[in-house]
C-alpha cells in the first residue's frame, strides 16, 4: 500500500508558550502598492504580513521568510526583504494574553520591507486570512487596524528608496 504525502504544516507553540517577539512585513511593488490581508480572526481588519518567532534563536530575518511564505504563498527569500531598523514595543490584547507565559503583557515587533517586482498572484493561508488586495500605499495606510502597521506603510516612501537601492545592489 503506498502512503498519501501529507501535506506539512507549521507547528504552533503551545498555549502559554508564544515568544513575544514578532514581525512586521509591508510587502510592496516598487510604484509603492502594498499587499492588505483582510484578517480571519476580526472582520473587516486589514494588515500586512505579521507573525512571532517560532524559538528564541530564530533569526528574524528567517521569522520573516517564513511567515511571509506561510500567509501569502510568496518566497521572500527569491526577493528582497529589508529590515527597517524600525521596531514597535505594544501591549498585547488580554484575550490573547494566554497565549504567552505567564505576566508577559507586551510585544516587540520588528518592521521589515519586502520588495517584490509586480503585485504578485497571493495563496491565503484561509486560518489567517480571508482576503487580499494590492493597494497604493496611502490607501493601505487608511485600512489598517493597528497603528504600527499605519505608522510603517507611512514611512514606505522613504524607507522604499533604501529596499530599491538594495535590490539593484
Amino acid at each position: 500500500m503506498t502512503a498519501v504525502p501529507q501535506p506539512v504544516l507549521r507547528l504552533r507553540s503551545p498555549v502559554g508558550n508564544k515568544i513575544p517577539v514578532s514581525v512586521l512585513v509591508v510587502i510592496h511593488t516598487p510604484d509603492l502598492r502594498v499587499l492588505m490581508l483582510k484578517s480571519a480572526d476580526h472582520t473587516g481588519f486589514w494588515q500586512s504580513v505579521t507573525g512571532s518567532v517560532d524559538r528564541a534563536d530564530e533569526p528574524l530575518a528567517q521569522t520573516c521568510r517564513r511567515e511571509v511564505l506561510e500567509e501569502t504563498g510568496i518566497d521572500a527569500a527569491a526577493h528582497t526583504p529589508c529590515l527597517w531598523g524600525l521596531e514597535h514595543r505594544f501591549a498585547l490584547y488580554p484575550h490573547w494574553r494566554h497565549r504567552y507565559p505567564g505576566g508577559v503583557t507586551h510585544n516587540t515587533e520588528h518592521v521589515f520591507g519586502l520588495l517584490v517586482p509586480e503585485a504578485l498572484p497571493v495563496r491565503l493561508e484561509p486560518r489567517e486570512h480571508l482576503g487580499h488586495q494590492w493597494l497604493p500605499w496611502e490607501e493601505a495606510a487608511e485600512r489598517c487596524f493597528s497603528w504600527t502597521n499605519v505608522e510603517a506603510i507611512r514611512q514606505l516612501p522613504a524607507r522604499a528608496c533604501k529596499a530599491l537601492i538594495s535590490a539593484s545592489a
